[in-house]
């Protein structure tokens, strides 16, 4: 069994969303040996509040550790230029010296979308997000890009900076649904959110979880990229599951455990992470 990795999972709303507490809460999480930090892609409008910007969050934590991984969990592409997400990208991974997991979405949210005239059909966020990834794939591989689709358009650019990471910093995709997890296959991980929405239960089970895995597998089968390494991010809380040892038999690599601010103030999530992983 591959061992576990644990990261604190950050959903930056309300206190949250002022990025000093979420490097307090990084330094922390450094000190009591978790391995990553994870946070939320929003704009906040839809709880009724504000929240903060994942990338330039991440970049204060970078500035303020040496060891965490820096994971997006995840970044709302069909709301983004995906030139400007390989851009901030590259970026970040070359200011944390190579420490960035970007992990990618169509978004789900529609308070990130409506207000500003933007369409929240599911058919057009994915489609847009296929666009994207094709480009942000390629733009971190430093390759000149030639997409010519529907929702975007590049022509005979490179993008910089280069990233630290060769050939770029893994992509993990969030997905819930059999197709979505199969499209996660095809990219470096899969990002599952085991908990419901409103965080007080945890809806998927090791079992579910196994079940899952399987579609993956059998796509990475089919693609021969089956001795490839492959994440798979458990989101959830631990106590609420039983703990995480059952995540890590079903195939799990990393857990997130979740922290937001229906969990206790910033002197309480700071006393969890403090606590160090869950067993």
């Amino acid at each position: 069994m591959t061992r576990l990795r644990h990261a604190i999972d950050i959903c930056p709303l309300a206190d949250l969303s002022d990025p000093r507490a979420i490097v307090r809460l990084a330094r922390t999480a450094e000190a009591s040996g978790w391995d990553g930090l994870s946070i939320w892609d929003s704009l906040g409008l839809s709880m009724g509040t504000s929240a903060a910007e994942p990338f330039v969050a991440l970049a204060a934590v970078a500035a303020q550790t040496t060891s965490l991984r820096l994971i997006t969990s995840v970044i709302a592409l069909a709301r983004r230029r995906p030139q400007l997400v390989v851009q901030a990208a590259a970026t970040l991974d070359l200011a944390s010296d190579g420490r960035l997991i970007l992990g990618l979405g169509a978004g789900d949210d529609p308070g990130d979308f409506e207000p500003f005239g933007e369409s929240h059909d599911a058919g057009a966020r994915l489609a847009s997000m296929r666009e994207s990834l094709a480009i942000v794939d390629a733009g971190l591989r430093g390759e000149t890009l030639e997409h010519r689709g529907e929702s975007h358009q590049a022509t005979g650019v490179v993008l910089g900076p280069r990233p630290t990471q060769e050939p770029r910093p893994p992509i993990w995709l969030g997905a819930l649904k059999p197709g979505g997890i199969r499209r996660a296959a095809q990219w470096d991980g899969w990002v599952a959110v085991a908990m419901s929405e409103d965080g007080s239960s945890m809806t998927m089970t090791p079992d579910d979880l196994r079940s899952k895995i399987g579609l993956a597998e059998a796509e990475r089968q089919t693609l021969r990229r089956a001795g490839e390494p492959f994440d798979v991010a458990v989101l959830g809380v631990a106590e609420l599951g039983g703990g995480v040892a059952g995540y890590a038999r079903a195939g799990a690599t990393w857990w997130l455990e979740s922290l937001s601010p229906m969990r206790g103030s910033l002197d309480e999530l700071e006393a969890i992470v403090r606590s160090g992983p869950p067993a």
